[in-house]
């Protein structure tokens, strides 16, 4: 079990995510960018070595424009060097990786063209992990997608696009449950039929379920990851206080989350923790995690 947290770090004062507007767009300008997240994702990977967490979810605002006809500059050519001297320090110390590309890619989407762009998106993140020469335990989580109407036609039209998807984004692709259209349940039933692998949210799971406990639906997403997968991959937050219903906390409830690792034994997982103060929960949960025998520190 290794313990994470998404995207950005408020401690060191270094963003990952730099980015511009569309009418600024130049190479230079896009080349300045580049280097600077780079350069602020390997100080946040220093820091969580550091820490011992040693899960993180790099953002997809890493390369700006990456998918936008109006980035034709080859930067994985120019950045080759630097994307592997990352990808080697995680690999140097055991971590994992994860992106999770924005929610406006749809696979399941009835507009042929929103799919297209989609798959453009989805190979940008991939074409990152690859750069970083990252095995296939660095995925990237996606929603499902929407209803339009008729739940089991959508369901079925997004098996039928994962057929079409590249192979490098297949490979690294796992589907979540979301809080409002497609349970565990469905997720799972998605997988039975193309064989993806299924992340378990654990909050949207409270919100959307079809009654399993958290034990039983870890149980259940277990067997959807094969060995080349790596060790599952679990969303965990909860509720924050006085927001409205499906917010997100603002720091950890230590003691949900004592009882959420309690629940959840004898599965091992790792647990990416999507709450708003970022590494400073991360750090909490770290210093609570140390007795249960799950947990892999970089002293191991």
């Amino acid at each position: 079990m290794k313990i994470g947290y998404p995207c950005i770090n408020r401690t060191i004062g270094c963003q990952s995510a730099r980015a511009f507007r569309l009418k600024s767009y130049s190479e230079t300008r896009l080349i300045e960018t580049i280097q600077n997240n780079l350069d602020c994702l390997l100080k946040i990977l220093k820091f969580n070595i550091d820490h011992n967490i040693l899960f993180f979810r790099i953002t997809s605002d890493l390369i700006p424009f990456a998918s936008h006809p109006i980035n034709t500059f080859n930067w994985i050519e120019l950045f080759d060097s630097r994307f592997k001297e990352v990808g080697n320090f995680i690999r140097e110390h055991n971590v994992r990786i994860s992106m999770h590309p924005d929610q406006f890619n749809i696979v399941n989407a009835r507009d042929i063209e929103i799919f297209r762009r989609t798959v453009a998106e989805l190979e940008y993140h991939a074409l990152v992990l690859d750069a970083m020469q990252l095995d296939r335990t660095a995925k990237m989580q996606i929603h499902v997608g929407g209803i339009y109407g008729n739940k089991s036609e959508s369901m079925n039209r997004f098996v039928e696009r994962y057929a079409r998807l590249p192979g490098t984004v297949r490979d690294r692709l796992v589907i979540e449950n979301d809080d409002h259209l497609y349970s565990l349940a469905d997720c799972l039933n998605i997988s039975r039929q193309t064989g993806i692998p299924v992340l378990l949210d654990t909050f949207h799971h409270q919100l959307n379920c079809s009654g399993e406990s958290v034990g039983e639906a870890i149980q259940g997403v277990s067997s959807t990851w094969t060995v080349a997968d790596g060790l599952p991959m679990v969303d965990y937050s909860s509720q924050g206080a006085g927001d409205r219903k499906g917010n997100h906390a603002e720091s950890i409830d230590l003691e949900d989350f004592t009882q959420f690792l309690s629940r959840t034994k004898p599965y091992d997982f790792d647990v990416m923790l999507e709450i708003k103060d970022k590494e400073a929960s991360a750090l909490k949960a770290v210093a609570i995690v140390g007795e249960d025998e799950r947990f892999i520190t970089m002293e191991i």
